[in-house]
């Protein structure tokens, strides 16, 4: 154990302390997917400086939180722009740092456009002052910013998430500092080029380019004034962790195993192609894509072979090319992790429809992968898988369909998949344990509908007017007559 260095003497006025060598900048160098070879190399922040941006972000907040909602409006709509304008540059860096096709870039980087105008668009309104009746006394509730965000971002939807969080809290008034995944540096840093471009003040939005273990010491530091996650169980924990120690406003969106019920007046193609299309969004690493499909006994064969069929569709191409469908998974070692998974669930029983094998070519690839004949005790049943492997789980009835949907430490999204609409609607709104549930149609985020789970998912919600007041100070206001 290190011991304590002893007190100084009383006189110490002429006395220096010594000077504390200069922290190391760490470098950060990304790694092509597709090819493992490695990519571009960044610069990272020291710990100091991370905090020095924080600063600086609280001292840009003091000036943006007096500025009107027409303002703030204008320049989130420059942003949609720049958004658009960039939009291939962008894509492709997302191809280069975590595999992504280009369409889906494509994609991601104009569904950031729309949010920005959505909340452009709306954040007037939802943080309008509400009043109060007390019978005569004008009181009403309103809702200030709170300060600077940290945001701990992950790599599957690099643009996207950030600008979940980003869009409805700078509009809200506050500010924002970004931690972004290591292997998606670039991302970050184009990402608050955006808010530059478009003319936002100086250290409004930055990013921070520093390891995880730093961020405990970021949340803690008195600029910031609360996080929010989107991240993996662990990583939740240990932010709420951290931010519940300093007594801050956390929002926590972590995993997720969402469950698809497959009654049997479903049509079976359509559900099939759903519920495939559900798995295999972006390559199956989505907390809130499809993993466990769990269907009735009466069409349970009948699903298997369509729902088989459908997964084969999504061939294995370069992710730079028009088409593709699957590019590679994040990194090898992912892959390796997923690989392992669907091998301790056929080592258990579990039988592979298609897929379960390595490719053998250079990368992070892994095939579309079915398993049926999934029960507890495997990996593909208790776990999260995050990549492009679906289980299927056979139930009785409707009623155990239910309780194995239920069954699960997690609780973000899930399905219904059935021609009776109230039937749908009823298993949908009342039984299911998920934030989100939809009925023959693939779970997915929209900044018009709140977003987040229950359980082990997380809490607190993204997107709407829900996800806009999350860090707000939702203040009560009483004036009486002098």
């Amino acid at each position: 154990m290190q011991q304590k260095a002893e007190a100084p003497e009383r006189d110490q006025s002429h006395a220096r302390e010594p000077e504390k060598a200069p922290q190391e900048k760490p470098r950060i160098t990304t790694t092509d997917p597709t090819t493992g070879r490695p990519g571009k190399s960044y610069d990272g922040h020291t710990a100091e400086e991370a905090r020095a941006i924080a600063g600086a972000a609280q001292r840009a907040f003091e000036s943006w939180r007096r500025t009107s909602f027409a303002e703030r409006a204008a320049l989130m709509r420059r942003a949609a722009e720049v958004l658009r304008r960039r939009r291939d540059e962008f894509a492709a860096l997302m191809t280069e740092e975590m595999g992504k096709t280009l369409k889906d870039g494509r994609d991601e980087v104009e569904k950031c456009a729309f949010n920005c105008e959505h909340f452009a668009d709306n954040a007037e309104r939802y943080l309008a002052r509400e009043p109060v009746d007390l019978g005569g006394q004008k009181a009403f509730v309103t809702y200030n910013p709170l300060g600077v965000v940290l945001a701990v971002m992950p790599w599957n939807f690099p643009f996207w998430q950030v600008f979940r969080f980003a869009a409805p809290g700078l509009m809200a008034g506050n500010a924002a500092v970004l931690k972004h995944a290591s292997n998606v540096p670039g991302c970050a840093l184009a990402i608050e080029s955006v808010f530059r471009e478009a003319g936002f003040p100086e250290n409004l939005f930055r990013a921070v380019l520093i390891p995880g273990r730093e961020v405990r010491g970021l949340i803690e530091d008195p600029a910031i004034a609360a996080a929010t996650l989107t991240g993996s169980v662990e990583a939740g924990r240990q932010v709420a962790t951290a931010a519940g120690s300093v007594l801050k406003k956390t929002v926590l969106e972590l995993g997720g195993s969402d469950a698809y019920v497959v009654l049997e007046d479903a049509d079976i193609e359509k559900a099939a192609k759903i519920c495939a299309a559900a798995r295999m969004v972006n390559a199956g690493q989505s907390c809130i894509a499809g993993k466990r499909f769990i269907v009735v006994k009466p069409v349970r064969e009948a699903f298997e072979r369509a729902f088989t069929e459908a997964m084969r569709a999504y061939e294995m191409g370069d992710p730079r090319e028009e088409g593709t469908k699957l590019g590679p998974l994040q990194a090898v070692a992912a892959r390796d992790e997923i690989h392992k998974q669907v091998e301790e669930s056929i080592a258990n029983g579990a039988r592979c429809l298609t897929g379960g094998e390595v490719p053998d070519r250079v990368g992070a690839w892994y095939p579309p992968t079915v398993l049926t004949d999934v029960r507890p005790g495997m990996p593909a049943y208790d776990e999260e898988v995050f990549g492009p492997v679906a289980a299927i789980i056979e139930a009785a009835d409707e009623g155990e369909a239910i309780r194995i949907a239920n069954a699960s430490r997690f609780g973000l999204g899930s399905g219904v998949l059935t021609r009776d609409l109230a039937r749908g609607e009823r298993i949908a709104a009342e039984e299911l344990e998920a934030g989100m549930s939809f009925v023959n149609a693939n779970v997915r985020s929209d900044p018009r509908m709140p977003f987040g789970g229950v359980k082990e998912s997380g809490y607190g919600r993204e997107c709407s007017h829900f996800g806009i007041r999350e860090f707000t100070n939702v203040k009560s206001v009483l004036v009486a007559p002098a």
